[in-house]
């Protein structure tokens, strides 16, 4: 008989064990921790809410006001900026401004040789003309500086009759005004000897301002030689640094910007001499001191929208006064008055046209703002700074078309008068019918 082999026999537990490894080992501990650990379940999940509804108008106005303050931080940290390198950043509008100035004549010279000799001769030529004119007012003042005295005294001994002509009990002789003058010559005087240490140390504080200006003036200089030269490429190197997809508005907006910044300067530099000259020969024909120099005071003030011009008025009018009297300061603010509506509502229309169309309103108050943050400079920024910001805006904003007929939102006066609530009209009731109605009155 055939024996079948013994089957082997199952291993008794414990028989044998899988050794230990350190993965082995440090796998277990981290069971028994993770068995040991303290559950996290506090309970059951909460039921998911519904998510709270906000009215897009809300949303809407709540990102805009985002926007809005993001926006005014930016210009804040730019004008605070600016205020710190206000030398710079003068030196560097004034190239602007003699870029838009010269590039025309730059442009035409340029046909006949090459455009870094043209960006050369059109400087000197401004050099020129500022420094002639110059000249002029210091020797025609010069010149007339010696018969300013005799007519002095004559504006006074005017002045005084003109006080004594006046229905008012005014006693005022030529002595007592020259007393007045001698006494204020004195005070002068003395404040000088007392204080002229302490007026000697201001002065030298002071010299790095003068050094702060020249330094000004050569930035200003040699920054518009390369705008006057290679502005172009300038400003096709920087498109390049530009993605590709912001290029096109980018383009478009700056030069929205340069038109309005270069149709100002040079139409304000045209409005500025024109006012000059005017008051120069309106001056000169009346017979005014000082003509010259106060013609260039007005060419000054032309720079300043609003508040320049009649300052400068003002000056020629105290001027005309102290030489000739009071009649004579009368016709002179007439005069320049009728320069400045003549500036006004002809050459600003002809020249300007709609470079820097702003409400007078905005221009004044960009003035007055522009005083307070950086005094005159800021006074003679605002109005261009202003007028390139609206151009930027203008060029990417798009404008829906203008409201014709009512305003929205308000409903035509035939559609409110049907739409009106009509009362029931009550029964009129003679006396007759009244009585009888409460005699049948039960209550009564």
């Amino acid at each position: 008989m055939e024996q079948t082999p013994a089957q082997p026999s199952p291993p008794r537990p414990g028989a044998y064990r899988v050794p230990k490894t350190p993965y082995r080992i440090g796998l277990e501990q981290e069971t028994e921790a993770s068995l040991r650990r303290p559950s996290l379940e506090v309970g059951p999940e909460p039921a998911p809410t519904a998510p709270v509804r906000v009215a897009p108008w809300l949303v809407k106005a709540g990102q805009s006001a985002w926007y809005t303050i993001g926006i005014m931080v930016i210009v804040v940290g730019i004008v605070f900026a600016t205020i710190k390198i206000t030398p710079v950043f003068m030196g560097v509008f004034a190239a602007l401004v003699l870029k838009a100035l010269l590039n025309p004549l730059v442009d035409r010279l340029a046909r006949f040789m090459k455009r870094w000799v043209a960006v050369i001769v059109s400087l000197l030529v401004f050099v020129a003309l500022f420094v002639g004119m110059l000249t002029f007012v210091i020797t025609s003042v010069a010149g007339q500086w010696s018969q300013l005295g005799s007519k002095l005294n004559h504006g006074v001994d005017m002045i005084i009759d003109f006080l004594q002509s006046l229905p008012f009990n005014i006693n005022v002789t030529s002595d007592d005004i020259y007393q007045w003058i001698h006494d204020g010559v004195d005070m002068a005087q003395n404040y000088l000897s007392t204080n002229w240490q302490h007026l000697a140390s201001e002065a030298l504080s002071n010299a790095g301002s003068i050094v702060i200006g020249i330094t000004v003036i050569f930035l200003a200089i040699f920054v518009a030689i390369f705008f006057l030269n290679s502005g172009s490429e300038m400003w096709r190197w920087f498109l390049n640094m530009l993605p590709e997809q912001s290029r096109a508005k980018t383009n478009t907006a700056a030069q929205a910007g340069w038109g309005a910044f270069s149709g100002y300067a040079r139409g304000t530099v045209i409005i500025a001499v024109s006012d000059g000259a005017l008051a120069w020969l309106f001056l000169e024909i009346v017979g005014i001191p000082l003509a010259p120099a106060l013609g260039v005071l007005v060419l000054i003030g032309a720079f300043i929208p609003m508040v320049g011009a009649p300052a400068a008025m003002l000056v020629a009018m105290i001027v005309a006064l102290a030489v000739d009297g009071v009649w004579k300061a009368v016709i002179v603010g007439i005069g320049i008055a009728l320069i400045g509506q003549f500036e006004g509502h002809v050459l600003q229309p002809l020249v300007m046209g709609r470079q820097v169309s702003l409400n007078p309103v905005v221009v004044i108050i960009g003035v007055i703002s522009g005083t307070i943050v950086a005094g005159l400079v800021g006074a003679m920024i605002a109005v261009p700074v202003m007028g390139v910001a609206w151009a930027v805006f203008s060029s990417l904003y798009h404008r829906d078309p203008p409201i014709v007929g009512p305003l929205p939102g308000k409903l035509p006066d035939s559609v409110l008068k049907e739409q009106k609530i009509q009362l029931p009209k009550l029964p009129v009731l003679d006396h007759e019918q009244f009585t009888r109605g409460r005699k049948t009155d039960p209550g009564n």
